[in-house]
């Protein structure tokens, strides 16, 4: 048989599957170690350097705009956020349901809440909106963000801690803990373990309750900031409705068919396969993939929609009747499939997956 494609073997994969957790927060990896897939911005400003998403500037960068680092494999809502970070002068961020406004010169330009973190003693762990409110919490403030007219009000309600005190905690040019929970309207952040901000955002109009994630470069001077071990946990994920609803649990995947060929095998019984809400997530031997799934009951044959972290959009129509799943896939730009078959020279993958007891 012909070595398959590694789009083949992730479609066979991501059949529907859930963010799975991890034994220690509950978080999935969206960083793989090893290179940026799934994540979009200018290479001439990311890499993946010892094992972390790097972000440069040097003496010769001259950036227009600040320039961001975006995640593709969905969006951010009520959730837990851990990472590490390390920063080498200069100042940077972590955006969390925010927009992409743009795509400048140098990457996509972004706005939105930023976990701000510095290599100078002021701003590390603050709320700041980028390219909208400005600071909504200093460290150590608890705050309520209010609707004054056409604008906000920031009202200081509380105190998390003596900012000189969080300060000390933080490890200069050296990794650090970073924490970020956003729960509805209200947004903490955490440093090592230590409470930096807390914030209800009760301005309506303005307030985000979805959006990108993405990592910032700043302009001004030369910088290096730098990401690791990034896990996001999702909370309290959406009920699905109708066929997706009654999809919910494990499924084992029996059977795979590519260009008419079949998958092998040892490849079928790597696969780990749940499905919990809208989203899904793909292990198998050698990979993983994650993103989100639609069903649409009102076509004929029914539509299956994929947003995949690693390909981006995968069409798909499936048949469902309570223990056996079938989807057949279009990849590499085919269009959707009309059957539930795969031939030769189609990109078309038919995969078939009983629910696990």
């Amino acid at each position: 048989m012909k070595r398959l494609p590694l789009l083949a073997l992730a479609l066979a994969a991501a059949a529907l599957t859930v963010l799975a957790t991890s034994h220690d927060n509950g978080g999935t990896p969206l960083f793989n170690g090893t290179s940026l897939d799934g994540w979009e911005g200018d290479p001439a400003i990311w890499s993946v350097k010892d094992g972390a998403i790097t972000g440069t500037t040097t003496a010769d960068t001259q950036l227009k705009h600040n320039t961001f680092l975006v995640w593709k494999g969905g969006t951010t809502e009520d959730f837990e956020l851990r990472l590490k970070y390390r920063i080498v002068d200069g100042n940077s961020g972590i955006q969390y349901r925010s927009r992409v406004h743009e795509q400048g010169a140098q990457g996509p330009i972004v706005g939105g809440y930023q976990a701000d973190l510095e290599a100078g003693k002021t701003y590390s762990g603050i709320l700041y909106e980028e390219r909208g409110r400005g600071i909504l919490a200093q460290r150590g403030q608890k705050t309520r963000i209010l609707t004054d007219g056409d604008k906000h009000k920031v009202e200081v309600t509380g105190s998390v801690g003596n900012s000189d005190e969080i300060q000390a905690k933080i490890k200069a040019g050296d990794w650090n803990d970073y924490l970020i929970i956003a729960k509805g309207n209200r947004l903490q952040h955490f440093i090592n373990g230590v409470p930096t901000v807390e914030v209800v955002d009760e301005d309506a109009p303005r307030a985000a309750k979805s959006g990108v994630l993405a990592f910032q470069v700043h302009t001004g001077p030369p910088m290096v900031v730098q990401f690791k071990d990034i896990k996001l946990k999702r909370l309290g994920a959406a009920t699905a409705a109708g066929d997706l609803g009654r999809m919910q649990g494990a499924w084992a995947q029996t059977k795979g068919i590519i260009n008419g060929e079949e998958l092998p095998a040892d490849f079928l019984t790597s696969v780990a396969m749940t499905i919990t809400g809208d989203r899904f997530k793909s292990e198998w031997s050698g990979g993983m993939d994650s993103g989100t799934v639609k069903t649409d009951e009102t076509k004929t044959p029914r539509h299956l929609d994929l947003q995949s972290q690693q390909v981006g959009p995968i069409p798909a129509i499936y048949e469902f009747d309570g223990n056996l799943l079938r989807i057949c896939y279009a990849f590499e730009g085919a269009p959707r499939p009309a059957a539930f078959k795969s031939e030769a020279g189609s990109n078309h993958l038919l995969a078939e997956f009983r629910l696990k007891k």
